[in-house]
Parts: C-alpha cells; sequence; structure tokens
C-alpha cells in the first residue's frame, strides 16, 4: 500500500514516472470531477500496477533520478496525474496531454460537489473552494471566509479537512520485478491489463523496444512531426514510423524494427525525414498543395520515401521523374489506394518500386484500377472541402494561371504580394441558393467553389452571379474561363444553377485531366516552383460550420480529443468513399478509447450500415451527439440520475409564452416543412421556459435553429421568440444577449 502523499512525492523526485511507450494524459474534465467526488466519499478507485526497473531496462518519461531502482506507472497514469495536478496545481515532468482537464476544480463546502471554475455562477462565493489552493496553502486562507457564517462555519471546515486527508489515501500497489521481465513482456502485461482502455497500438510497441536502445527516439521523432506542423502539415507518430520502417528495411510491418540495431534505426529516421521533406517541396512546389487540408493520400508518402531511398542521392532523378512520382501520388490519394489493408499495400508497392520503380508503380495502380485512370465529370459531384475532389479544385486553381475575379491577377504569391491570402468563395452565394430552395449538399457542391483573393471576396459577397459575371469579364477578359465558369449567361440564373454545375463540372474534369497527362509525359515539366499562399476559411454566415466547431471546442473544452473537420471516410476494402463526416473521431472521442466517432449530417449521401458494419459509431445531429457526450459526463462524474420530472404549469410563465413556443413548432412544420420532433420532445420533458434556457445555454446552436437558417425561416427560432419585447421579462439579460448575438450573427435582424 501506499499513501498518495508518498506517491506524489515520488513523482516531484523522480522515482515514479512513465515508461516512454505510455501513451498521453486522455482524461476529461468529468471525468477528473467523478474522481475527486469518489475519493472524497470513500469510494474504492482502484489500486496501481508499477514496473520495478533498474535505469538501463527502459526508457522514461519525466525527470528521472541518477540511479537506483524505478517505478514506473503501468495501470493508474489518468488517476494519478489528475491528482497530482489538482494537488500540486501543475502537470507532473512526465506530461503529455491537455492540462485544463484538472485546472480550476472547486469545491462546494454546501453541497459537497465538485464543479471547474465557472465566474458566472462563483465569482465572489465563498463557498466554492478552490481545491489546489486548499492543498497547497492549507485551511487557514478560508476561515476568514467563513467567519461571516457562524451556523455553518464547523461544518464548512470539517468539509474541507475531509478533502485535505486525501492526502493520507492508500492506494494498493503491484509491482512487476525481475531480471526477466524485459520491455517486450512488460508491454504485453499492460496491453491485457488495459484491454479496456487504451492499448499500445503496433507502432507504439515497437517504439517502445527502440526506446529501450535508443531514448531520444520519441522525442526525435515528436520534433520532426512539430516542424511540420508549424509549416501547415499534420502527421501522427506512426505515420513517421511507417516511412522510417519502409526506408530501414523495405517492409510494412513494423515488427521487422525489431533486428534493425539502433544506430540504424537513427540513420534510416534522418533519411526518411530528408525524403519527405524533398516530397512536401515537390507536392508544394509543382502541384500548388501547400497546407494540410488539400494534401491527400498520407500513405502514399511512405512508398515515395522508399522509391527515393532507392534512388540515386535520395532525390528525384530529374523533372520528369518527379511528376511521374505525382502523377501516380495524385491518382492513388484520389482511388483510396491506401484505404484499406494498408500495411498489405505497402507492402505490394515497396517490392514494384524496388523490382521497376515508378513506371511499375504506375502500371500496378493501372491494373488495380481496371485500366481506368481518367477524371470524369462526375467525380467532382462531392461536396464540402471534405470531398477528395476539393484538393484537385485547389491543384488546379495553382498550376494553371486562375486568375483573381477582382483585380485580374493569376493567383500566385510572388503576384499578389506577402500579405495576400486566398479564400474559398461560394460562386453562387449561399443565401441565395437556400431561398431558392437548395439543400446544404447543393450549396456547398465542390462545382460551386472557387478561390480568391480576401478583398475580392469580401467585395462580391452575396451578389447574384449574373450581376457581377458580366462585370468582371469585361474588366478582365478571359477570367472566367480562367477559373473554369461557364460562358453561356443563361447558366448564371439560380434556376439553372444545377447546369451550371454539371457544365463546371465538366470544365474541372477536362482541365484535371489534361494536367495529370501533362505530369506522366512530362509536357511541362519544367515549370517554376509555386510559392505557398494561405488559405482563409471564412464561414462566419454558415450556420451548420460554425455549430460544428462550437462543438468541437465544447468537446475539447471539457477534455475530449479534437476531432478531424470535413474528413472523408474510405471504406478498407475498395477505396470507396462511404462519407464525408462534418466531424471524425478516428481514435474515438478520448483518444485510444472507444470506438472511431462520426458526426455525419448528411445521412442520406452516407453508407451508414456499412460505417457501423465497421464499428464506427455514428451520429446524424450535433444535438444528438452533445447529448450523448453529456450522459456520458453523468456516468463518468457519477451523479445519481433522477427521473424527468412530469410537465407542470411553470409558476409566473405567461400562457402566451407556452402557447408562443407551441406555435413555432407547428408553423415550423406547416410552413417550412421542418418537423422538430426534438425539440417537441423537450417541450413535453421539460416546459417551455426551461426548454428556452436549456437552448440557449448550449454551447452550440441547435440543430433546430440550423434547419431553419437554411430554410430562411430564423424568425421560427427559439431565440427569435426570446427577444420580443413582450417576453424578454422572463429571461435574463445574459441569456437576451446570446439570443440577440445569434440571430445578428446569421442575419436576422
Amino acid at each position: 500500500m501506499a499513501k498518495l502523499s508518498v506517491l506524489l512525492h515520488q513523482i516531484d523526485n523522480g522515482t515514479v514516472l512513465l515508461p516512454e511507450f505510455q501513451r498521453g494524459y486522455v482524461w476529461t474534465r468529468d471525468q477528473v470531477r467523478g474522481l475527486m467526488r469518489s475519493l472524497y466519499r470513500g469510494y474504492p478507485v482502484g489500486g496501481l500496477l508499477l514496473w520495478e526497473t533498474e535505469p538501463d531496462q527502459a526508457s522514461v518519461r519525466g525527470d528521472a533520478t541518477d540511479g537506483g531502482v524505478r517505478l514506473l506507472l503501468l495501470d493508474g497514469q489518468q488517476r494519478i496525474t489528475s491528482l497530482y495536478g489538482v494537488i500540486r496545481g501543475d502537470a507532473p515532468a512526465f506530461f503529455e496531454g491537455d492540462a485544463s482537464a484538472f485546472t480550476g476544480l472547486r469545491f462546494n463546502v454546501e453541497d459537497e460537489n465538485f464543479e471547474f471554475y465557472a465566474p458566472a455562477k462563483m465569482k465572489d462565493d465563498a463557498r466554492w473552494v478552490d481545491v489546489t489552493r486548499l492543498f497547497t496553502e492549507g485551511l487557514e486562507p478560508f476561515i476568514k471566509d467563513f467567519s461571516t457564517a457562524p451556523d455553518r462555519f464547523a461544518t464548512y471546515l470539517e468539509r474541507l479537512n475531509r478533502l485535505r486527508q486525501l492526502l493520507d489515501r492508500e492506494f494498493h500497489e503491484e509491482k512487476i520485478t525481475g531480471p526477466d521481465k524485459d520491455v517486450e513482456v512488460v508491454v504485453d502485461i499492460f496491453n491485457r491489463v488495459n484491454s479496456g482502455g487504451t492499448a499500445l497500438s503496433k507502432g507504439d510497441l515497437a517504439l517502445a523496444k527502440i526506446c529501450a536502445h535508443w531514448p531520444p527516439a520519441r522525442q526525435v521523432m515528436r520534433d520532426h512531426l512539430k516542424r511540420w506542423g508549424n509549416a501547415g502539415f499534420e502527421f501522427s507518430l506512426d505515420w513517421l514510423l511507417r516511412n522510417t520502417t519502409a526506408v530501414a528495411t523495405g517492409r510494412a510491418i513494423f515488427v521487422a524494427l525489431d533486428t534493425v540495431p539502433s544506430k540504424d534505426f537513427e540513420t534510416a529516421l534522418a533519411k526518411s525525414v530528408g525524403y519527405v521533406d524533398h516530397f512536401l517541396q515537390a507536392a508544394s512546389g509543382r502541384l500548388g498543395l501547400d497546407h494540410d487540408q488539400v494534401l491527400m493520400g498520407r500513405y502514399a508518402i511512405p512508398v515515395i520515401a522508399r522509391l527515393l531511398h532507392l534512388s540515386p542521392g535520395g532525390r528525384f532523378a530529374d523533372a520528369l521523374h518527379r511528376d511521374k512520382v505525382l502523377f501516380w501520388y495524385v491518382h492513388s490519394a484520389l482511388w483510396g489506394r491506401f484505404a484499406g489493408s494498408t500495411e498489405t499495400v505497402l507492402a505490394q508497392d515497396y517490392e514494384v518500386a524496388k523490382e521497376s520503380g515508378i513506371d511499375g508503380l504506375i502500371a500496378s495502380l493501372e491494373r488495380w484500377r481496371g485500366g481506368n485512370l481518367e477524371i470524369q465529370p462526375h467525380d467532382f459531384e462531392g461536396s464540402t472541402k471534405g470531398s477528395r475532389f476539393y484538393p484537385l479544385l485547389y491543384m488546379l486553381t495553382r498550376v494553371k494561371g486562375a486568375r483573381d475575379l477582382g483585380s485580374g491577377l493569376e493567383l500566385h504569391a510572388e503576384m499578389l504580394g506577402k500579405l495576400a491570402s486566398l479564400q474559398v468563395h461560394h460562386i453562387f452565394p449561399k443565401a441565395l441558393l437556400y431561398k431558392a430552395g437548395y439543400d446544404r449538399l447543393q450549396v456547398n457542391a465542390v462545382a460551386n467553389f472557387c478561390f480568391l483573393t480576401q478583398e475580392t471576396n469580401l467585395a462580391i459577397g452575396k451578389r447574384d452571379p449574373r450581376e457581377y459575371f458580366a462585370e468582371v469579364e469585361e474588366k478582365h477578359p478571359g477570367v472566367l474561363a480562367s477559373q473554369w465558369i461557364p460562358a453561356d449567361p443563361d447558366l448564371w440564373r439560380v434556376e439553372r444553377y444545377p447546369d451550371f454545375l454539371a457544365a463546371r463540372r465538366e470544365l474541372l474534369a477536362q482541365a484535371v485531366q489534361s494536367f495529370l497527362a501533362e505530369l506522366r509525359n512530362g509536357a511541362s515539366a519544367a515549370a517554376a516552383d509555386l510559392q505557398p499562399v494561405t488559405v482563409v476559411v471564412d464561414e462566419q454566415d454558415d450556420v451548420r460550420a460554425t455549430q460544428v466547431k462550437a462543438m468541437a471546442e465544447e468537446l475539447v473544452r471539457l477534455g475530449y480529443a479534437e476531432p478531424a473537420l470535413d474528413s472523408e471516410i474510405a471504406d478498407p476494402v475498395t477505396g470507396r468513399a462511404l462519407a464525408v463526416a462534418e466531424a471524425f473521431w478516428p481514435d474515438g472521442l478520448q483518444a485510444g478509447q472507444g470506438k472511431p466517432v462520426v458526426l455525419e449530417l448528411d445521412p442520406d449521401v452516407a453508407d451508414l450500415p456499412r460505417l457501423e458494419e465497421l464499428g464506427y459509431e455514428v451520429f446524424t445531429s450535433v444535438d444528438s451527439l452533445l447529448g450523448y457526450v453529456a450522459r456520458r459526463n453523468e456516468n463518468a462524474a457519477g451523479e445519481e440520475t433522477v427521473a424527468p420530472a412530469q410537465p407542470t404549469a411553470e409558476k409566473g410563465v405567461d400562457v402566451e409564452f407556452n402557447q408562443a413556443m407551441r406555435s413555432i413548432y407547428d408553423q415550423a412544420r406547416s410552413e417550412a416543412n421542418y418537423h422538430a420532433t426534438y425539440f417537441l420532445s423537450m417541450l413535453a420533458e421539460h416546459g417551455s421556459l426551461a426548454t428556452a434556457r436549456k437552448l440557449l445555454h448550449a454551447p452550440a446552436v441547435s440543430d433546430g435553429f440550423a434547419a431553419l437558417w437554411e430554410r430562411g425561416r430564423l424568425d421560427l427560432t427559439v431565440e427569435a421568440l426570446v427577444v420580443q419585447p413582450r417576453f424578454v421579462d422572463l429571461f435574463t439579460p445574459a441569456e437576451i444577449e446570446i439570443a440577440q448575438h445569434r440571430l445578428s450573427q446569421f442575419g436576422y435582424r
């Protein structure tokens, strides 16, 4: 058994550490809150598993002591890290993760609840005690605060003293010892113990063994990942290890690294980093793919690294060789070559690269595609920036001289100046299309996008194409054709929008096919390098994008993983796109725990049965995902669930407001063809006033708000009802301000 105070001291002096193979901290605020609540109430919270080692037995994270036995946490990292953070007010030396998960915890001495600091609720209320301050400064600072409540003074101090006594809480310890317990054995034990939690991936296991012989390995790799991140490209540790494995062994499986000496691994890592840099320079300079959103097919890059390793000097032989490699890269990404059994496909391509180089890889890809490597107009039928053909539109814009509709200048960094940046522009404005009755997928079709300077995008604003197309073409002849915009004025009318999209897809497909043929044949291999530009996403007037962003920010604030937005999910067998998710957590809401989570707001065009068959947890509305998280948090925090109260008349609420809430539901159904079933169930369960307040205090606008915005009927939202003069007395100034902000943000006056 070990007291908590002793464990914290051992962490301070570097005798309790983390093995290098441990993943980082992944707990949420509600898990921290639940742990503190359980400890305070004397509930069991589990024991600890430690690995007792000598300094040369394992690579560790943290400030280790120079000699003597070390205790490495195998099971209990999340609990002990949380307690250290709350009690010490800082993260331990071995910490990796988001410290906000345990920062700002408060304890209410009246109701004995734990919550994280909320200024509106807790400011100037002495009953909300800063838990970290209690542990670092003791009881004395709070005696004065409670002296103003003599009838509760003794009770409050007794509760604070009981909380401080958590330092004496004893944890059961089990230790793994003995010279036969090497890294591989211990990692196997770790995975078995954590079978319901965060198990190690094959890459983690390989790195654990490498770090045992070359301790800086993981940090060196992280440094490279950070450098690429600063340049706008986000890669994972496993991905970099894939590249290094390809270079070091020519094989796709991580276990191949078992026989690679640490010095050879260090050399292979340095070389693979150089090959990745060389490829990124080519993708950016030749294709214009200069930032993360448009860098397709990450798992084609290890094949290119292997190809470069087999090439003299580790570089493309010449411009023709480079262009052929880029031709193969684009097509392998477009058709999902590495969406499925990654290791099997990589192994096949490594062998082809060794035997017949890039020509063999192209021929192999053609056979895999049944001889079809042509881009067709229907390939551009996708929508949102997550579509796999969105990067092609950006590539075309960069390499084929697309011109800004305002200035007429080609969209090259050297021509636009250092301060210039590009924005995604909806050719037909969203508001115009929604008003005309088009749905979200049609509005956000890739063929409705083009790239413009911020200045031009702002100047065009929400103007009808019939107005501004003629103006820009008269001012800068040929500028519309440079953006693959159909020249027929009849197609510029909103009622001909579907025909406009079809015509533009034809033009885009022809342009892409022509450029890719140039790459394959070396027709323009001497083209000058393109300089990177900044692409700014401005979606302040898109309620769905704003809703998803607010939801993601709220989940990150609660300690969950940050999702990938507008992310394509492909079938691992066929490479077919199954969905373009508004948000995607590939490793679960908490990294390494639970199923992959998908938020898909357009379920009619996604293959939901296949996603569920593959083990994805799919949500089709923001409200349902936030509701799931709320229930999960209640369970994590150990909250008692109370049966929902039966709806009753709300005291002090004007009958008129009840009628108005029901009326907006009826109007939405009859006038906007929107059936707000979730809203109706909230009214039945909570009543009108509580429903309005719940919606106002939600971290994101509701699905109903978003649906009514798309239909041009924000007048039927709860927010529009709340700000009416006849109802403002029912709400606080802060609630009125929230409603006003949401309405004005999306153009409702």
